[in-house]
This record gives structure tokens, sequence and C-alpha cells, in this order.
């Protein structure tokens, strides 16, 4: 495993364990050259999945595209690292659930929105004005208008 600090290929393992879902394996590593820690995760390789792209392109499933996304869309926010990762790891076990071979980008983002949304507006607006593909500053006003009429609904 390459340290993301250094770029040095050797580290020791210092703590294994299963995931609260028991779906993949969280290490704790330590390089051997600068000594800094950082946590890795092993998956069981699932079938196939293909995302199927606005444009009508086809390209593998990958997890960590899905994890950039939601790490610039929660950037500077109050948002933990472990928080992120869950989101993802739900979007992947829903669409694996549910898809065959194949699933929508679309199906993909509206996923995420969805979890963002239940956790952080700023983070929810960000992601979807990219997702969305903003033209304008209206679009972008239309958007907040909702997360904020969302906002003022009293709680049953």
């Amino acid at each position: 495993m390459k340290c993301p600090h250094c770029g040095y290929k050797e580290d020791k393992v210092i703590d294994s364990r299963s995931t609260a879902r028991g779906t993949a394996i969280r290490r704790r590593r330590e390089c051997l050259k600068c000594g800094k820690r950082f946590t890795t995760y092993e998956y069981i390789e699932e079938t196939w999945l293909m995302v199927v792209k606005k444009d009508g392109r086809r390209e593998p499933f990958d997890r960590k595209k899905i994890l950039t996304g939601i790490m610039k869309a929660c950037e500077k926010r109050p948002i933990s690292l472990e928080k992120m990762e869950e989101i993802v790891k739900s979007v992947e076990h829903t669409i694996q659930r549910t898809a065959d071979q194949e699933v929508s980008s679309r199906r993909i983002g509206e996923l995420v929105m969805e979890k963002l949304k239940a956790l952080d507006d700023v983070a929810y607006v960000r992601f979807a004005s990219v997702y969305r593909q903003f033209q304008d500053v209206g679009q972008f006003m239309e958007e907040l208008k909702s997360v904020l009429k969302r906002r003022e609904k009293p709680h049953r």
C-alpha cells in the first residue's frame, strides 16, 4: 500500500476490524518511512456494474468518484470523512441491490443528493449546483428557496 503522505510503498497494519455492516475490513496502517498513519478499506469485489453517462457512454462503477464529489461538496463543512464514507456505502449498497448490471449516472446523483439533503443544506446545494449544471443564478436561487422552505416547515 502506498503511503498517501510520502508515497513510500511499505507499511505495517496496526489494527484490522470489520465495518459495522460487515461489508468491508477497515485497516489502520503506519508508514515505515514517515511514520504517519492512514486508513484503508478492503471490499468484496462485486460483479461489474456499469454506469451509463448522460451522453450514453458506459464506464465501470467507481466509488472513489462518488466520494470525491461528496468531499468537494462537504469542503469546510462540519462533516466527518466517516459520514461521507457512510453516504458512499449507502449509495453503493442501494444501486447494487436494485441495478442489474447498469445504472444511470442520474440515479447515482439523485441518491447522493437525497443523502446530502438530509445531512447538510450547504453541501446539498453545492452538489446539486454541479450535478444539475445550473446555467444561471436564477436556477441556483430556486434551489436555495426550496431548501429554505423545507427548513421553515414545522417538524411533526
